[in-house]
């Protein structure tokens, strides 16, 4: 059975009805609809309860998974000649517990990110209960020309996080929302992970957002939005993490390309 299939069941559904009962009771709601989101999530099965809230279920199974992909991703990171900076959690209410304070950490600095409700543990489980978007498009999921229009603010939001020493160690085009805010689109960030040597943590950022911009915008324009809020040694130490992001199967872009128009822009 393939493995996304094997996690997407992990949760039978009478457990699943149980935890929207769970969500339900915490605030007050007598009814728990719920509608089980397809998504390609290794690492929780994503709900909605009532058009209200983001709902997380994390087994044991997504647990031993981000275990497995922490290890790939520290190999990876010392191919790039540096130490591992990716960590992992013991519990599914641990890994809740995290996204739950980095999504509340974001916002904090003024980076969008669904309101942050609570994480709890239900028989084992862990539940992170979010603000749910109704209306987004993820990053990749735009035209070319509004991608491009929204990357100086990409690079903006990840650079506050920076200089606030926190990284987010997992940022694709998919965890990148695009979503209605008083009339405007901004961006929202989710799927934040743990992540040690933040240093290295954010180059290995700022080439995440290079890979995930540039299948869709020009590798020069890309750079040059990320040089309005990052230092020439900033760019060229993300550019030796370039090789390891695209390696990874959720990013597919000209590494060649973007790391040349690093090398012109430090010139």
């Amino acid at each position: 059975m393939p493995i996304r299939r094997l996690l997407r069941e992990s949760v039978p559904e009478a457990t699943l009805a149980a935890v929207a009962e769970d969500v339900a009771d915490r605030y007050g709601e007598p009814s728990a609809e719920f509608e089980r989101l397809e998504a390609n999530n290794w690492l929780s099965v994503p709900l909605v309860v009532e058009d209200r809230w983001f709902v997380k279920v994390i087994a044991d199974q997504h647990s031993l998974v981000h275990a497995v992909l922490t290890t790939g991703r520290n190999i990876g990171a010392f191919s790039s000649g540096t130490e591992g900076f990716f960590e992992h959690f013991s519990t599914p209410v641990e890994m809740a517990q995290h996204e739950l304070a980095a999504t509340q950490a974001m916002r904090e600095l003024g980076v969008n990110a669904p309101e942050p409700k609570e994480a709890f543990e239900h028989d084992g489980l862990g539940v992170l209960v979010l603000e749910y978007l109704p209306e987004f498009r993820t990053l990749d999921e735009l035209p070319e020309a509004e991608i491009a229009a929204f990357a100086p603010a990409l690079f903006e939001n990840l650079a506050r996080m920076h200089e606030a020493e926190l990284a987010h160690g997992d940022l694709r085009a998919e965890n990148v929302l695009v979503a209605p805010d008083d009339g405007e689109e901004v961006l929202y960030f989710i799927d934040a992970t743990r992540v040690q040597a933040i240093e290295d943590a954010k180059a290995y950022d700022l080439a995440c957002a290079l890979a995930s911009l540039t299948p869709h915008v020009d590798a020069r324009p890309a750079v040059d939005a990320a040089r309005e809020h990052y230092s020439t040694e900033d760019i060229l130490a993300a550019r030796e993490f370039l090789d390891f992001v695209n390696l990874r199967p959720d990013h597919d872009f000209e590494a060649a390309e973007v790391k040349g128009e690093i090398e012109r822009a430090a010139d």
